[in-house]
């Protein structure tokens, strides 16, 4: 599918950030994927001192900084890459190589006022723009102490799983709900079915506003929401009002499912951010597993099934509260936002400012960045199709189990909901253990990136997501023959969620690497157009599964889907070995430029970035040709 002017935009402006550099009669290596996140603000870098930096506040001059430039070759990659995030932020409007403009108006210049003329443009306005202050700025959330940035993640890790939390917990409040306002349990189900339909529009907003406004403000204004939303369900007084509602809670709690995992992308670079993000992933996953327990024995006391939404919205609260008190901004180009804004009051001098701050918000373009790019890549890419479509089904599978396990252990093995909801714990460890897998998997993965020069290669993540969705499959047909009898014992269909955890954990966190991987700077809409999809699944997959579990039976329901799991296995193999040619004829996939071989000191050339050879990895390999510099 034909990119847009903006894609083309963003494109070229991260193959620039990509390129090797040629400074002061010196070249420089293109960045390193690691230091990729460690960006700057602006076209200089400034490594003085606090107090010189003081004095050069108050006496704005066009001191040169190529000096500071040749001491810090590592910053101009870094510069580089600003340049391809500037590019790529919502509402930006310009031209490559161009500063930010304003949008074209036909209408004449307001009068400046009390007979004043127009004041003449700051002589050079890049001399006002203030920057980190050198690559070990402990502004920058990057160099913040190990034990702030713990404590960080985990006020965002309890976050996140308040939010997930609140999906599903509703689970064991359909019966009542049903029973009490008399209507079909299906109808019941809405209650989590919006819940998911508001986590799959809610980035749309929260999205954009990180990276307008920084990560803490959308946090904040998403845990407050979620909270009011939920203690409105619980206080609603008919049907209707309970549905509205949890549609609302859903969209507010979507806010940190997008936004926390660019946080992490502020604080780790490449090489201790898959650690962060699997940890953070596991919440997502692990607790709508928990909640069905929770709920269940919530329901079935004298609390009554309100308490399931008051419970939620007082977590939410306490998260609001973490938020608001302990959470530091960690967007840099807001960071410098802040920082301008100390420069300006104290100095007196406004012309100080920060480039987020030239940024203008343009309608067409942040519909276009995030609703018409997102389809586009999930209707016209491959890549993103098919494994959109599996990954759609197997969060459908994920919400359907709210449904299929308590008609196995409350209707088969007729336990009470709080009982039958410590089923989940198979699942819940089954994730775990996938967890460790991958973490464990983090040394070799290191091992190949340092040998491939620090450039990923997207197949490397694919293994655990074939050897996953063999696990995901077996599990299904596990789960189906072993607890619709009641006469095998209940611990076997509940171990049936060691397999059906680990594949679905396995499966979610490669597998958007792998989108990641491929697609860099297009990596946010191809996984906006995967959630949307996916959203769209788990909201549909339990309106129906009572109707297909109770019509076909538990065994050859589950054997349905055990068997369209199996013939979704093949495509994570197929990406394994074709990969790279996929995305060769792809506009949107990067394509990485040869380097010049350069001759070692026994006189043979060698290639500068160590790329594995084609011949050993033909899926494997950046490739040296493509397209993709037809979508510049």
């Amino acid at each position: 599918m034909t990119p847009t002017e903006a894609d083309r935009e963003i494109a070229a402006a991260e193959i620039d950030a990509s390129s090797p550099m040629t400074f002061a009669g010196q070249s420089f290596p293109a960045r390193r994927s690691d230091e990729v996140e460690r960006v700057t603000s602006t076209s200089s870098v400034s490594s003085t001192s606090s107090e010189e930096r003081h004095t050069r506040a108050r006496r704005i001059s066009g001191v040169s900084t190529q000096h500071d430039l040749e001491r810090h070759p590592t910053e101009l990659s870094r510069i580089q890459t600003q340049r391809s995030q500037h590019s790529a932020t919502v509402g930006r409007i310009g031209t490559r190589g161009s500063r930010t403009r304003s949008r074209r108006s036909e209408k004449p210049l307001p009068p400046f006022g009390a007979g004043k003329p127009y004041p003449p443009q700051l002589p050079d306005p890049d001399e006002y723009v203030v920057e980190f202050d050198g690559p070990d700025d402990p502004l920058h959330a990057m160099n913040w102490p190990f034990r702030k940035k713990f404590c960080t993640a985990l006020i965002l890790a309890y976050t996140t799983f308040v939010a997930s939390l609140g999906s599903s917990i509703f689970s064991s409040a359909t019966g009542p709900v049903a029973k009490i306002y008399h209507v079909s349990q299906t109808v019941s189900i809405l209650g989590i079915s919006l819940y998911v339909v508001g986590f799959a529009t809610g980035p749309t907003l929260w999205a954009p506003l990180s990276e307008l406004k920084g990560r803490k403000l959308p946090l904040v204004i998403g845990m407050f929401g979620m909270s009011i939303f939920s203690i409105s369900t619980a206080t609603a007084k008919d049907l209707q009002t309970i549905l509205i509602t949890r549609f609302f809670a859903g969209f507010f709690g979507a806010c940190p499912l997008a936004v926390v995992a660019a946080v992490f992308s502020d604080m780790f670079d490449n090489r201790t951010r898959g650690i962060a993000i699997t940890l953070f992933s596991m919440t997502v996953f692990t607790a709508p597993m928990l909640a069905p327990f929770i709920g269940g024995f919530i329901t079935t006391s004298y609390l009554g099934w309100r308490w399931t939404e008051y419970i939620v919205s007082f977590m939410a609260f306490l998260a609001f509260g973490l938020d608001l008190l302990f959470m530091n901004e960690t967007y840099p180009p807001q960071i410098l936002v802040k920082k301008a804004s100390e420069l300006r009051r104290r100095t007196l001098n406004w012309g100080i400012h920060a480039k987020q701050e030239e940024i203008e918000i343009d309608l067409k373009e942040l519909i276009q960045k995030n609703l018409s790019r997102p389809m586009r890549l999930l209707f016209g890419e491959p890549i993103v199709a098919l494994l959109s479509i599996y990954m759609s089904f197997l969060y459908g599978i994920l919400y359907l189990f709210l449904t299929a396990y308590p008609m196995v252990f409350q209707g088969v093995y007729h336990m009470t909901p709080g009982v039958a909801g410590l089923a989940f714990f198979g699942m819940i460890i089954g994730q775990i253990f996938a967890g460790i897998t991958i973490l464990l998997q983090q040394p070799w993965y290191m091992r190949k990136l340092n040998a491939n020069n620090g450039v990923p290669i997207p197949e490397w993540r694919l293994p655990s997501v074939i050897a996953g969705g063999f696990a995901f499959s077996g599990g299904l047909f596990w789960f189906g023959w072993s607890g619709y009898t009641g006469q095998v014992h209940w611990i076997v269909p509940t171990l049936s969620g060691l397999l059906s955890g680990f594949g679905l954990a396995s499966i979610f966190l490669q597998a958007l690497n792998y989108l990641v991987d491929s697609y860099l700077m297009f990596a946010a809409s191809a996984i906006a157009g995967n959630t949307f999809l996916r959203s769209l699944a788990g909201a549909g997959f339990p309106l129906f599964s009572s109707y297909m579990f109770k019509g076909m039976g538990i065994q050859w329901a589950s054997t349905l889907l055990g068997c369209v799991a199996a013939a979704l296995v093949p495509i994570p193999i197929i990406f394994y070995y074709y990969g790279a040619r996929i995305r060769a004829k792809s506009a949107y996939a990067p394509t990485f430029a040869p380097r010049a071989a350069v001759e070692d000191e026994s006189g043979n050339e060698t290639n500068s970035d160590h790329a594995v050879g084609e011949k050993e990895q033909p899926s494997g390999v950046p490739r040296k040709t493509g397209d993709a510099t037809n979508a510049v």
